[in-house]
């Protein structure tokens, strides 16, 4: 796992989380999450786009934060040992922890207590009584940390800091639920890729059947004078010449006036109305066409203000699809230039949160303007570093790339911390190659070795060291094998080795991926020595065999013939 030092709500921190697919998603991923769908969560990772969180969602986090800080006592004591609360990363898998071990084998992750999880932790529940939507998350969390087990807690506080009610329970991996996470995050991945943003329906102002006629009482008194024809016939003009088709910034100012004027008319309407009910006149037609032109305006207004928030929203999304679009051509042409060596992994640009609360189109372009030249300047910088780096392992370590077969995540580290690490690396490879020729050269294992007793049958040191030919390899890491098949003969190009032969050198494949073969990179510096050693043992027992061939030959050459 890769450790990134990164506060919870930075700007650095939700880059990050742009650029991974993060363990707190999972659940909305798979389908399962009560609080987003699977949908949401594509429209977000295309566009950039987060809704913004509300008042009371605010003080929900703040109180979920005070929570967990006043639970990891507890939880220390429960766990024995100390917990870091840390963001790690395992290729393009993150996960934002909670708390974690020094050793990494334990992790915590807590939640604010609530009726659902008071139903499902019970004094002998396991994590597997857990709802689905929490386990896909501490499922992510193994994944990511490699831990055995997480401690999953859920408590709440007072005002005053006093403990009110804590349960847990012990969460430990689960195959099955993995292997959905990884494959749903590679569909989710093929499904951003063609994903273009649709424009939500416009909900339906329901509009009143045709009014009946008014009961009609008569009383005494009747309307004297009024102007109500000449103004209906002028207002039903004014409603149906209003403009909805909304596109430019005078169109969305237009429409949030009129929005406006619509409420004033209401309202003047009604004060109408109230006007001539105290007039205790005969108000029957009055306030029939009166509750009519109240209602055209109202559906008029809310049909506006829906419209408004509904082209914002479509124009926001349409101007931030364009530019990730503009940014993604501009990394590709960088990673075209890099070549397949290394993977640039360059995080978009957060434009969603560039343009969160900007009210005008002017002010919207502009930030997401700024947003997108700051990401290619930033984008630039990594191609260069790379470059750089590479430079440099074209000149110190062109005869030793076999050894580099983690260089995508090497690539990440300082250039000089970078360099000193590919130099140690050659140095040790150097040190075994020479400890092998002099052990070689100890056991008398040159081409001159005597010749055997019996044609054909290799020497003592032959078969100590056909022994050692395939030793067992040590335990792998921990973390998903990602070293494909033909990436390690790309590696040992022109020589190439198949699954099979691997298999007999002792390395059989750790997964699958379809019909590919996948390992452990970090194995990959012991298949070649198990390669190497192989190599040796059969130039020899050939060299031993030719001899004997060769001896056998001058044998028959000098016995007498008859």
């Amino acid at each position: 796992m890769q450790i990134h030092n990164l506060t919870q709500g930075s700007q650095a921190w939700l880059q990050h989380r742009a650029a991974h697919h993060n363990a707190s998603d999972a659940p909305a991923m798979l389908g399962v999450s009560p609080h987003r769908t699977r949908t949401d969560l594509l429209h977000e990772a295309a566009c950039g786009l987060r809704p913004e969180a509300t008042s009371e969602e605010l003080a929900r986090y703040q109180r979920g934060h005070r929570f967990e800080q006043l639970a990891r006592p507890l939880a220390e004591q429960i766990i024995g040992e100390e917990l870091a609360p840390l963001v790690g990363s395992q290729g393009p898998y993150s996960a934002s922890f909670d708390g974690l071990t020094l050793t990494g084998e334990i992790a915590w992750e807590h939640k604010t207590f609530n009726d659902e999880l008071r139903a499902c932790l019970a004094p002998d529940c396991d994590g597997a009584d857990l709802p689905e939507h929490y386990r896909a998350q501490l499922e992510q969390q193994c994944l990511v940390s490699g831990c055995q087990r997480v401690l999953f807690t859920a408590s709440q506080w007072s005002l005053d800091g006093e403990l009110i009610e804590m349960r847990q329970c012990w969460y430990t991996p689960d195959p099955a639920l993995r292997r959905r996470i990884v494959d749903g995050w590679a569909q989710f991945e093929r499904d951003l890729a063609g994903y273009t943003p649709q424009a939500a329906p416009l909900e339906a102002v329901g509009r009143a059947p045709q009014q009946l006629p008014a009961l009609r009482i008569e009383v005494s008194g009747q309307v004297t004078a009024s102007n109500l024809d000449e103004f209906r016939e002028r207002a039903i003009a004014v409603f149906e010449g209003i403009n909805t088709d909304l596109q430019t910034e005078q169109d969305f100012a237009d429409a949030e006036k009129t929005t406006k004027w619509c409420k004033e008319v209401e309202d003047r309407l009604e004060a109408g109305k109230q006007a001539a009910l105290a007039q205790t006149a005969s108000i029957d037609e009055l306030f029939r066409t009166v509750d009519a032109l109240k209602d055209v305006a109202r559906q008029k207004r809310l049909t506006l203000e829906k419209l408004v928030r509904q082209r914002k929203e479509e124009i926001r999304a349409a101007l931030v699809t364009e530019a990730l679009a503009a940014f993604r051509q501009h990394t590709a042409a960088l990673q075209a230039e890099i070549g397949t060596a290394v993977d640039l992994r360059i995080g978009q640009p957060l434009f969603g949160e560039a343009i969160k609360g900007l009210k005008t189109l002017a002010s919207i372009r502009e930030a997401i303007a700024t947003a997108l030249a700051n990401g290619k300047i930033e984008a630039d910088a990594r191609a260069r570093d790379v470059r750089e780096k590479l430079a440099w392992l074209a000149q110190n370590a062109v005869n030793h790339r076999a050894l580099l077969a983690d260089l995508q995540q090497l690539i990440d580290k300082p250039l000089d911390d970078f360099e000193r690490a590919v130099t140690a690396r050659i140095e040790q490879f150097e040190r075994q190659r020479a400890e092998q020729q002099a052990k070689a050269q100890a056991e008398n294992l040159q081409p001159s070795a005597p010749v055997p007793s019996a044609a054909g049958a290799p020497s003592a040191s032959t078969v100590a060291l056909a022994a050692t030919d395939v030793a067992q390899p040590p335990p792998a890491p921990a973390g998903p094998p990602t070293l494909r098949l033909g990436k390690i003969n790309e590696y040992l190009a022109p020589v190439s080795v198949t699954a099979d032969g691997l298999t007999g050198l002792g390395f059989p494949p750790a997964a699958t991926d379809k019909s590919a073969r996948l390992y452990h990179a970090a194995d990959f510096p012991r298949i070649c020595d198990a390669l190497v050693r192989h190599i040796y043992s059969v130039t020899q027992r050939v060299g031993q065999e030719a001899l004997a061939n060769y001896a056998r030959q001058l044998r028959q050459n000098a016995a007498p013939s008859h």
